[in-house]
């Protein structure tokens, strides 16, 4: 019996280590997901890699695949666009493999409207004040920008409620390994399993 693969979502506020989490998740030998790279029109950061940490694409390119209907989602999130290839997403959860998207809070929104079966998990700091050093500590951005930041951070955390489950990032091995609780007992739900039984029935 082929199981179709979850489509997991993890996605909280900028600063709280989205990012961070995701890639000691998928250095774990435990790790069987596959990493969907989001593309993104906003400037590459240093030790970024093309292809493994986004697509970095020009507005034009972007707008382009927007028009040709090829995103699952796309934000615009403080002046640049975000979003995620549609095509490679089905396909890879029609093999059965499970797909994981790092994607900004309003991207997962779009996300749910389309695919509202996936597993959608919120990653939250252990207060606003960790929050607003881990965004200050970044080192990236000027000051205008981080107050932008932290005034987006207060409207996503509210954005919590629309979430299956919400982890805290209090230490990154402790949230990885709270995360992959979830995905395991994901896989037992009924729901993400009943077709592949109704199928057997009609066999029998």
């Amino acid at each position: 019996m082929s199981q179709r693969g979850l489509l997991i979502v993890l996605s909280g506020p900028s600063g709280v280590g989205k990012g961070t989490v995701r890639k000691a998740l998928f250095e774990s030998e435990e790790t069987s997901y596959e990493y969907s790279i989001s593309m993104t029109t906003r400037q590459m950061r240093k030790g970024e890699i093309e292809g493994i940490d986004y697509f970095f694409r020009s507005k034009e390119e972007f707008q382009a695949l927007i028009e040709q209907d090829k995103m699952l989602e796309y934000a615009e999130y403080v002046g640049n666009y975000y979003g995620t290839p549609l095509d490679y997403v089905n396909q890879t959860l029609d093999e059965g493999k499970d797909v994981f998207l790092e994607i900004e809070v309003q991207g997962a929104m779009k996300v749910k409207e389309k695919m509202p079966d996936g597993v959608f998990i919120f990653l939250t700091p252990p207060d606003f004040s960790a929050l607003k050093s881990r965004i200050i500590g970044r080192g990236t951005d000027d000051m205008d920008v981080i107050k932008e930041r932290l005034a987006m951070a207060r409207t996503e955390i509210d954005m919590m409620r629309h979430y299956d489950y919400a982890v805290v990032n209090d230490e990154v091995p402790l949230a990885v390994e709270r995360i992959k609780k979830i995905i395991e007992s994901e896989h037992y739900r009924v729901q993400n399993v009943i077709d592949c039984y109704e199928e057997m029935l009609k066999e029998m």
